[in-house]
């Protein structure tokens, strides 16, 4: 069987080494990553090579004209995929210039031999081989020395392991040269036999070694998402704490302001109970201020105290009523904090504020579909006549609307998020309705 060059040992070797290329070719075009291309190019290379012993009589003329340029060419393929897969220009500099060399020289004998055989036949490019190849594969025995030394990882040994395999087995059909092709045939295999178990023995080992490269590209791109998400999060945390600051200060702002509207108009006692107050609410909003996010059940707590410092500031105050649906776990719903304070203010400043007779504020939290609802609404002037009091006033009405909007949509990423202001103004009642809906989602 391995005295046959058409037995089914050396037509699988052939045909497998010629899948591979089509193989690696296919990966080539998807990704163009040079590893493939100079990989398949040497396969192609060698299988060209080994199908001489049972190609067609035109096919061996062709084949005896180009036989060591084809393996010369093969050859630099084979350097080629060795510097992309170790990473010479990276790991062995120094060393890599050497590689260029023998690469370009590769391609100068394809040439030359061409030539060899113009000039003066095929008998005499086999004693020019007979003087390059000794020179080739004690370069590369130095080369795998150099690489196991300095290359420490799996991706090397491998590399170096294949590559002997081949080295000693290719060299041991080339000593037919030296010695006759009578010893192998005595001993049942063509001389062949060795350079066709070598190729195929490295084709095996490298195509482990090209599974771990596409594992560990995969693996890199799972890290690199990874990381990007980490990275995305914490951005949004970042924008969060922006917006919320842009918000605090707009709140402490209008407070300030009314302690100060008290002490102008002298009225001693209620800038005291209002400062009181208004430290209380200080003291829980810092406490909560170091978090992101905090549940909705702290969020109606602050709220309480804020409302009770708006009721000071309006004359003839407000009402201000919550209706919580009972199924609601106020502790395990996530929220901005003071997400609902801007609402409210806007309620208050902007509505009841320019509103005769009694002012009243609801607050509505219900879940429904696993979408929490919290609607504000008042009975004041509406939110279209208001819009038509003044530019100006619309403009600093939502400043901190539009923030705390921000600060909802980036805590939920935009699922299921929205924000809708009404005018339920009548003939009989005016008034304006907000609803803001997120996702019911537990902390």
């Amino acid at each position: 069987m391995l005295l046959d060059f058409h037995s089914e040992f050396y037509s699988w070797i052939r045909g497998g080494l010629f899948v591979l290329f089509l193989y690696h070719v296919i990966i080539y075009f998807q990704n163009r990553s040079k590893l493939y291309l100079y990989y398949s190019l040497y396969l192609l290379g060698l299988t060209i090579y080994l199908t001489k012993y049972v190609a067609s009589e035109a096919f061996i003329t062709f084949y005896n004209y180009s036989n060591f340029t084809i393996q010369f060419l093969a050859y630099a393929a084979y350097i080629a995929f060795a510097r992309e897969l170790l990473e010479t220009r990276t790991h062995l500099i120094k060393w890599d210039r050497y590689f260029q060399i023998v690469f370009n020289t590769l391609l100068f004998l394809a040439v030359v031999f061409l030539l060899i055989h113009a000039l003066f036949g095929y008998d005499f490019q086999i004693k020019a081989f007979t003087i390059f190849a000794p020179l080739l594969t004690s370069f590369m025995l130095v080369s795998f020395y150099i690489v196991i030394r300095e290359i420490k990882d799996k991706f090397s040994v491998y590399f170096v392991v294949g590559s002997l395999v081949y080295v000693l087995l290719a060299n041991i059909s080339f000593l037919e040269i030296f010695i006759g092709e009578d010893i192998f045939i005595s001993n049942g295999v063509q001389p062949m036999f060795f350079v066709y178990l070598g190729a195929i023995l490295q084709s095996f080992i490298f195509s482990i070694i090209i599974g771990f490269i596409i594992k560990r590209i995969q693996d890199r791109s799972k890290n690199a998402e990874i990381r990007l998400a980490v990275k995305l999060k914490e951005m949004e945390e970042l924008k969060m704490t922006a917006l919320q600051s842009q918000m605090n200060p707009h709140f402490l702002f209008n407070s300030l302001n009314s302690i100060n509207n008290f002490v102008l108009k002298n009225e001693v006692e209620k800038a005291s109970d209002y400062i009181t107050k208004f430290s209380r609410l200080m003291r829980v909003i810092l406490n909560s201020s170091s978090s992101p996010t905090s549940t909705l059940s702290e969020e109606l707590g602050i709220l309480a105290l804020y409302v009770k410092l708006e009721q000071m500031r309006v004359g003839g105050g407000f009402d201000y009523v919550v209706n919580v649906d009972n199924n609601l776990m106020l502790e395990g719903i996530k929220v901005p904090p003071l997400f609902l304070q801007p609402f409210i203010e806007n309620a208050i400043w902007h509505g009841i504020m320019k509103q005769k007779g009694k002012k009243l504020i609801e607050l509505t939290i219900k879940e429904k579909d696993n979408i929490v609802y919290c609607v504000v609404e008042d009975n004041g002037i509406g939110i279209n006549k208001s819009k038509e009091i003044s530019a100006m006033t619309q403009k600093k009405r939502f400043f901190g609307a539009k923030a705390t909007e921000n600060r909802i949509r980036i805590l939920y990423q935009n699922k299921n998020v929205s924000i809708v202001t009404k005018d339920i103004s009548t003939e009989k009642n005016k008034g304006t309705r907000v609803t803001i809906s997120f996702p019911y989602i537990k902390v």
